[in-house]
């Protein structure tokens, strides 16, 4: 192996440095980000980020081409492109540089549009009932003047019944079509029935 690299010119053995130096640090950086042993990073070139945040089983994974695991992307995928145009398919040194930094950045763009991908794919599973304010559904539950019956409502794109009460304090039996005034204490929903609908 030494003696294979003894054998490499000056720009091949910086192109096998960067491959190793990228490669290695990347892997162990990835593998870090989701196996959740680097449960608060926040890495920054810039303004332009790259965090894992891990906070109760939440994860926020995101990438940007001028974080750290961009910069080592880069550095392995340059690394290993430019020693194979040169020592394998014999380019000069303009080309296989010109070709390593293509594949570089072509291979930060592709991981960004990875990580951004799998960022829209996370849900915590938590629903905030705050924005059930304004959401038009159903009673499901008859409910009376002065008490409590539920109201079928969906609240981030997920159907939920939820115990609810009139304002105003107005019979609204099952099926009436209502909106969501407020929210009160318990996560009680404060419904009115739709303008326009016909008095039961």
């Amino acid at each position: 192996m030494l003696a294979l690299f003894d054998n490499l010119n000056g720009l091949e053995k910086f192109f096998v440095a960067c491959a190793l130096f990228g490669g290695v640090l990347f892997v162990i950086r990835l593998v870090m980000q989701f196996s959740g042993a680097d449960a608060d990073t926040d890495g920054d070139v810039g303004d332009i980020d790259v965090d894992a945040d891990i906070e109760g089983g939440d994860t926020d994974i995101s990438f940007r081409i001028l974080s750290f695991q961009g910069l080592t992307a880069f550095f392995m995928m340059f690394g290993l492109v430019g020693f194979a145009l040169m020592h394998q398919s014999g380019y000069g040194a303009p080309w296989s540089i010109l070709g390593a930094t293509l594949a570089g950045v072509g291979t930060c763009w592709l991981m960004k549009l990875l990580f951004d991908k799998a960022k829209k794919l996370q849900s915590s599973g938590n629903i905030n009932l705050q924005n059930a304010i304004g959401q038009e559904g159903t009673v499901y539950l008859t409910i009376p003047a002065a008490g409590t019956g539920k109201a079928q409502v969906t609240v981030q794109e997920h159907l939920k019944i939820y115990d609810a009460v009139s304002e105003g304090e107005v019979e609204l039996k099952t099926g009436v079509p209502v909106k969501v005034v407020r929210i009160v204490s318990n996560n009680v929903l404060v419904v009115e029935k739709l303008p326009g609908k016909p008095k039961e």
